[in-house]
């Protein structure tokens, strides 16, 4: 016994290890990814299992020889680690007020930060897991395309009260372009939203490999002229739709907000307004090529030739250039809230860092950019003090450019 808790023990502060310096070569960056995600982002909820596990194996005399002593010191040094990340992650907000606060570009001077989350409560945290309040409201499966395909399925999540005129949000969910659904992600941030009274509208698109690029971006696309020209049956506000998205959903909002004046991924409906009043990308993949600032690895090329652009990279440079956010910047992009973390293996955070400088160079609009410590990927989809932090930290940049909007002449007129 005293044995096995050594290992568990062992293993435990390995874990821990990995949250803090997270391995970024391939294939291990995945693995590590899982382990530094579950650790950092339930940091208080692993020292409550450790503890618990602590007790049973002390009940059953591990602490009888040596190896049950050893594992303990080790076990405490790993508690230690936990609280650090719990700390961490509790701080986040402060990191996410100073980001705001450096925001560049556009009217806005400072962005206040709402002290508190809405939908948030400590019993949230504690569950991790991200369930719907009673005050809300959801319609499920609408078809926003009209032609029956199971992937042109959309979300309608709102406050149970209908509102009249909410501002929206339209999330696109991530999965590396093959995999992936609406319920999946992105839930804290949209339950806040409608908490504070917006209508949020998570979308479904088709999928690799079945699925060729662009087809994903061009469902994106005719689920937002959907919701433009739909939603205020909803309750929703069609003069004030941001986009979301994590990982490829990232890539996907952010390719989609930079684009509304292209018809080219418009398809039979070249016409439709797709522009969007802000945008808010997580961990996004905003260089296809590999070349931009940061190492992916072979991997994500492998993945995007083989099953996504089904092209390669050499022969067809020009449809993996296109398809990147970071070579789509121009003067007239909406509003930008660049949420990404240190720890990403998945998706380097040099991409952020290079997407953003683009931005700023470029962009006449607001960018904001909130680069947070020992974040790991996918750290916006547990109900945690993190994701906690980062979204109200949303609701302030989106609260801020809605005001700025609603102070211009021009209020209510949509780039073509």
């Amino acid at each position: 016994m005293s044995s096995a808790y050594l290992a568990v023990a062992a293993l435990g502060a390995l874990a821990v290890l990995n949250a803090y310096r997270p391995i970024r070569r391939e294939p291990l960056s995945v693995l590590s990814f899982f382990g530094g995600w579950l650790v950092g982002e339930l940091a208080v909820q692993n020292i409550v299992w450790q503890v618990a596990a602590t007790v049973v194996f002390g009940l059953y005399g591990a602490f009888d020889a040596w190896p049950g002593d050893v594992g303990l010191v080790i076990a405490v040094a790993s508690w230690v680690g936990l609280v650090g990340l719990a700390v961490v992650g509790q701080r986040t907000g402060d990191v996410v007020a100073r980001a705001l606060g450096e925001t560049t570009g556009g009217p806005l001077v400072a962005v206040p930060v709402p002290p508190r989350a809405e939908w948030g409560r400590w019993w949230r945290l504690t569950q991790a897991v991200p369930l719907r309040s009673r005050a809300t409201t959801l319609t499920k499966n609408i078809d926003y395309w009209g032609d029956g395909i199971r992937r042109h399925r959309l979300d309608v999540i709102g406050p149970r009260a209908k509102p009249d005129g909410a501002p929206v949000m339209v999330y696109i969910h991530g999965g590396a372009w093959v995999t992936g659904k609406k319920e999946q992600q992105g839930k804290p941030m949209m339950y806040e939203l409608v908490a504070r009274g917006w209508v949020c509208v998570a979308i479904n698109y088709r999928l690799s490999p079945k699925a060729t690029w662009p087809d994903h971006i061009v469902d994106c696309k005719r689920a937002i002229a959907w919701v433009r020209e739909h939603i205020a049956e909803y309750g929703g506000d069609p003069g004030f739709i941001a986009l979301s998205g994590g990982s490829a959903g990232g890539h996907l909002c952010a390719l989609a907000a930079l684009t509304s004046a292209d018809p080219t991924w418009q398809p039979g409906f070249e016409t439709a307004d797709t522009s969007v009043d802000a945008c808010v990308p997580f961990y996004g993949v905003m260089d296809m090529t590999g070349d931009d600032a940061g190492d992916y690895g072979r991997g994500l090329i492998e993945l995007l030739e083989k099953r996504v652009m089904k092209a390669t990279l050499a022969a067809d440079r020009a449809v993996f250039e296109q398809a990147s956010p970071t070579r789509r910047v121009h003067p007239d992009a909406p509003p930008f809230f660049v949420l990404h973390g240190t720890n990403d293996t998945l998706v380097p955070v040099e991409v952020a860092r290079t997407f953003v400088a683009a931005l700023r160079a470029t962009s006449r609009a607001p960018v904001a950019y909130a680069e947070l410590p020992l974040a790991q990927h996918a750290f916006d989809v547990l109900a945690s003090l993190r994701c906690q932090a980062t979204s109200v930290g949303v609701v302030a940049f989106l609260d801020a450019i809605r005001a700025a909007r609603a102070a211009q002449p021009s209020a209510g007129e949509h780039r073509s």
